[in-house]
């Protein structure tokens, strides 16, 4: 792959294991993707619209979204991301542990890009770096 693009993630998961794993995979098998950790849906907002006292993100960036989290779940999150004139056009993946036909309709609903159930994706999230790292060399993103 020559010169793919800086992409920059925001991870947005409570579990601690679950988050370990992806941040470790998406090192082991791609090159350059910052990665910015976010416990809640509460926390990647402010971490979005800079008001996080610590921690922020430039774009071009993709989320990586939880559904079952404390505070403010990924739905709240994604209804939230959808509503804000800056936010809007954010590029979502889901990354769940359910693999609920209800809850997949209702996150295409606000139109995430894809819906992965961390059960399939692989090995350590090998199919999901695999993806990340096609899709930031094949997909145009806006900065």
């Amino acid at each position: 792959m020559n010169n793919p693009a800086k992409v920059n993630i925001l991870l947005v998961d409570d579990d601690d294991v679950a988050a370990e794993a992806v941040v470790r995979s998406l090192r082991k098998h791609t090159v350059d993707f910052p990665i910015t950790l976010a416990r809640d849906g509460i926390e990647a907002l402010e971490i979005l619209r800079r008001t996080h006292a610590d921690l922020s993100i430039e774009k071009p960036y993709l989320i990586l979204l939880d559904l079952n989290m404390p505070r403010m779940n990924g739905f709240e999150f994604l209804q939230e991301v959808r509503s804000d004139n800056q936010l809007h056009d954010s590029i979502v993946f889901i990354l769940s542990t359910s693999d609920a036909d209800s809850d997949k309709a209702r996150a295409y609903h606000e139109n995430i890009a894809g819906y992965m159930v961390k059960s399939s994706v692989g090995p350590q999230f090998s199919k999901l770096a695999a993806l990340l790292d096609n899709y930031r060399s094949t997909v145009a993103l806006p900065a």
